[in-house]
């Protein structure tokens, strides 16, 4: 974005912004402490009490001030008083400040309406403002200011280059979790940020387009937007592993939002107890499983073999046959089964009542429910209608074959339910070792069970790599909100990744616009080009992706006679210079390249898939590496990460595009010939 040189007027400028952010830290110090002055004994009752000491809590949490992070970014003036709508003047933060005296703010919410010109406002359509400056800030001191004009002005005397301080805080160096973009949010990611709560959003991000960041953005900016409804229904993250979600856990909370909650897949269905080859947990994952498993809970429903007699006193009433048959008939399949035997059994109970009534007696409510609850209609219930639970149907329906066979019909062919059929099942659904798909296909019985609750919203990200099973999953936890869907087509590495979105929205039971994000902020423009070779061979239907840094000089990549050897010294070399360092390699590789780093001294963390990723040097299985980025990565022999799986190549076009400043690849043998150099 164009930016005006500074002028001799600077010290001043400075000093005066420098002056505010003093006023504004003074006055957030104020807001805490009558924050913390505030007693919840005003509470009617215990629970109310608790209530409100929790909200408590939660104020005086996000009202921390992080001294290494600036409590404002940017700044927009205008001609003349704004009005009450607009001020001549105002600071853009990442949380609302105000004088407590005056109540003047001195800091806007990132979020508030008015702060989306900060991000949208340009020569073109200036939204009513003359100026925007940004802030540059080194360890929390404010240092540096650049002034963009916003009446036509920037683009006299020619067209200038980019935001310096934009630039410099997209490449600064990090360690650690994931920051925020707050100050970096470019026009095209501020519309998904701020996209209404009732519309559900998917984003196809090509890697360092900032897809995962606009992510949490958007959670943070819908909690703010919509405060009290998402307090009752919720805002649920999930992410593809326990790492990935240590890595952006400090995004939220620097954000001032501190209670949303994070999640993997396995936290929500249940962590695998076992495994099973891939082309079989596809194949579980399968849509075509819904309605094997519909059918499968739904043949527990038996037709009766004899009627109902229920004895009041030296009353005895009746129901024959063929009326609890057609009492189950009108219930079957047009509820859930848990609540369809519950109203079975009331309606039995019914039809005794209006038998009783025809007798001239005059039974209440409480009657019914207790002819519901007597031996002779449990009897019938339990025969008619069996109460099962998720495991008992799938441990069946993965152990019998006929029973298989019932169900599959039209759905799976005689290879495919072979397949699917255990070969030496478990003795009983107690000990069954249920694998990751499995949890899937337990999670749907459970839905046609018993209704699951739904979130307000769900953000996911990584989806392209979730079974259509998971995706349904995910879909019954925001069946009455929203959803944000974030992921990469060409990055699916899984036997059942997506290869549309439209296959995903549809899954997750969603009506979405995709938004193709392809202008990349991280990755390097030289490293971004070498990786989207593979493109054409993972996601040809992709737009290739650009990067707004060209990255001269970030790529280097070279074939060494000793791959362990000449690893620990590039990752020597890269611990030179300031920034996170990852070595990346084949899982089979982990633990030898480490053994070397110790052999060198060098001090380092291996990932593991529960670690919170914090070290300087972390040395990364290629399996783990999807959502993270390092300033420097390292990584070592691309054939054998290609070669470790069926969807090696995507795997390795993940591990290519975590860089953010430079990328060394070396290699002991030849480079997969879709990479190769022409």
């Amino acid at each position: 974005m164009p930016a005006e040189p500074a002028d001799p007027s600077e010290p001043a400028v400075l000093a005066a912004e420098r002056a505010h952010l003093a006023e504004s830290r003074a006055a957030l110090r104020r807001m805490r402490e009558h924050a913390e002055r505030l007693t919840a004994d005003v509470a009617a009752d215990w629970v109310s009490k608790q209530f409100l000491e929790s909200l408590l809590d939660q104020r005086i949490e996000a009202l921390a001030d992080r001294p290494g992070t600036p409590l404002f970014f940017g700044r927009m003036d205008r001609d003349g008083d704004g009005g009450p709508d607009l001020p001549a003047v105002m600071y853009v933060g990442r949380r609302h400040v105000h004088d407590g005296d005056e109540g003047r703010p001195l800091v806007l919410d990132w979020r508030a309406p008015v702060s989306r010109a900060f991000y949208q406002a340009g020569p073109a359509d200036p939204m009513g403002w003359r100026l925007r400056r940004r802030f540059g800030f080194q360890a929390g001191v404010l240092t540096a200011f650049e002034d963009e004009p916003l009446d036509g002005g920037a683009l006299e005397g020619g067209e200038r280059g980019p935001s310096r301080i934009l630039t410099e805080e997209i490449e600064r160096p990090r360690t650690g979790p994931m920051r925020d973009i707050v100050a970096t949010i470019q026009p095209e990611q501020d519309v998904i940020v701020r996209a209404e709560l009732p519309r559900s959003v998917c984003v196809q991000g090509a890697p360092g387009t900032g897809k995962t960041a606009v992510g949490l953005h958007r959670a943070a900016y819908l909690l703010f937007t919509h405060r009290e409804r998402l307090s009752r229904s919720g805002v649920l993250i999930v992410g593809p592993n326990r790492a990935f979600l240590a890595y952006i856990s400090a995004v939220l909370p620097a954000l001032g939002e501190v209670r949303v909650e994070q999640a993997t897949i396995g936290d929500l269905l249940g962590a695998p107890l076992g495994d099973e080859p891939a082309a079989v947990a596809a194949l579980k994952g399968d849509a075509r499983m819904a309605d094997v498993l519909r059918r499968a809970l739904w043949l527990h429903v038996r037709k009766p073999e004899e009627g109902l007699v229920v004895t009041r006193g030296a009353m005895r009433y009746r129901l024959a046959d063929h009326e609890v048959r057609e009492i189950a008939a009108a219930l079957r399949g047009t509820t859930r089964y848990g609540s369809g035997r519950a109203a079975f059994a009331q309606r039995l109970a019914h039809q005794i009542l209006v038998r009783m009534e025809r007798r001239g007696e005059a039974p209440d409510d409480r009657v019914q429910d207790q002819v519901a609850r007597s031996r002779p209609v449990k009897q019938v219930l339990d025969a008619v209608w069996p109460k099962v639970t998720a495991e008992q149907v799938l441990h069946r329906l993965l152990s019998d074959a006929g029973f298989l066979r019932s169900a599959a019909k039209g759905a799976l062919d005689e290879d495919e339910q072979a397949a699917v059929l255990w070969a030496r099942p478990a003795r009983s659904h107690r000990s069954a070792k249920w694998t990751a798909a499995d949890r899937a296909l337990l999670d749907e019985l459970n839905d046609l069970i018993e209704r699951t609750t739904s979130l307000g919203h769900l953000v996911v990200d990584e989806a392209q790599d979730l079974s259509a099973m998971q995706l349904r999953a995910l879909g019954r936890r925001c069946g009455t909100g929203s959803a944000t869907v974030l992921g990469d087509i060409a990055q699916g590495t899984t036997a059942w990744s997506a290869r549309s979105w439209k296959e995903v929205l549809a899954h997750l039971g969603q009506d979405g616009e995709v938004t193709e994000l392809t202008l990349g902020f991280r990755v390097p423009g030289t490293v971004l080009d070498f990786a989207a070779r593979l493109l054409p061979h993972v996601a040809p239907g992709l737009e290739r992706p650009r990067s707004l840094r060209p990255g001269t000089g970030a790529l280097e990549v070279r074939r060494v006679p000793d791959l362990v050897a000449a690893t620990a010294e590039a990752v020597r070399a890269a611990l030179i210079r300031p920034g996170s360092v990852g070595l990346i390699v084949p899982d089979a590789q982990a633990d030898a390249h480490a053994a070397a780093l110790d052999a060198a001294g060098l001090e380092h963390e291996v990932l593991g898939p529960d670690s919170d990723g914090t070290g300087r040097l972390l040395v990364v299985p290629a399996t783990l590496a999807k959502g993270l980025e390092y300033d420097h990565v390292i990584v070592a022999e691309p054939a054998a990460i290609a070669a470790a799986e069926a969807r090696g190549l995507a795997r390795l076009y993940v591990v290519l595009t975590r860089a953010v400043s430079t990328l060394t690849v070396l290699h002991e043998d030849d480079l997969p010939a879709e990479l190769a150099m022409s």
